[in-house]
């Protein structure tokens, strides 16, 4: 018997249409940045993926309106968990690590949210031993309240407040992935 779906979120603190037009300004940044290179987005699953998308598609779309930018975008996935399904991060463990194709190679991790900074200091360690080029990272949500360890990020598409937050591809217990929107979890 499948489990019982929780309520929508009631309080949305970022819109879907703001959170595509920060996302539509990454995209032009990171064209600006790597412009005439090749980029690896590697994506933190499962968090990031539908950020991942819309970063891609934002990227080419920046393309587009300045054809004479160019930048060769490849994929690539790793899988860690820290949730577990709880409201509280516990250890990190990496599942997935990517490929290493990564050698020599300009690599932004896309994240889904840095909050304790464990997550991307360990799958930077893990990239670091891979011989990239370059590793910098681009979230669409930054929570510093609760940083642990100090991390560098390099885009960041919006700062929250300490709470937990889900939709966006953001979960509580593989809920509220779908959400096109970012939300408060008032009660879990």
């Amino acid at each position: 018997m499948p489990a019982a779906t929780k309520p929508l979120p009631e309080s949305v603190l970022i819109s879907e249409p703001c959170l595509q037009k920060r996302i539509r300004e990454l995209g032009t940044q990171i064209l600006a940045d790597y412009e005439n290179q090749e980029l690896i987005l590697l994506g933190v699953l499962r968090g990031s993926v539908l950020f991942f998308a819309d970063l891609s598609r934002a990227i080419f779309g920046a393309q587009l309106e300045k054809p004479s930018r160019e930048v060769q975008v490849r994929f690539e996935f790793v899988q860690l968990t820290s949730y577990n399904n709880n409201t509280q991060p516990s250890a990190v463990e990496l599942i997935h690590g990517g490929s290493d194709y990564l050698e020599h190679q300009n690599i932004l991790i896309v994240e889904d949210i840095i909050d304790t900074g464990q997550t991307l200091k360990l799958l930077y360690e893990h990239l670091r031993t891979l011989n990239p080029k370059t590793v910098k990272v681009c979230t669409l949500l930054d929570k510093p309240s609760k940083r642990r360890v100090p991390v560098t990020i390099d885009y960041i598409g919006f700062e929250v407040p300490d709470a937990f937050v889900v939709g966006y591809g953001l979960d509580y217990a593989q809920q509220y992935r779908n959400l096109p929107y970012i939300a408060l979890l008032e009660s879990t």
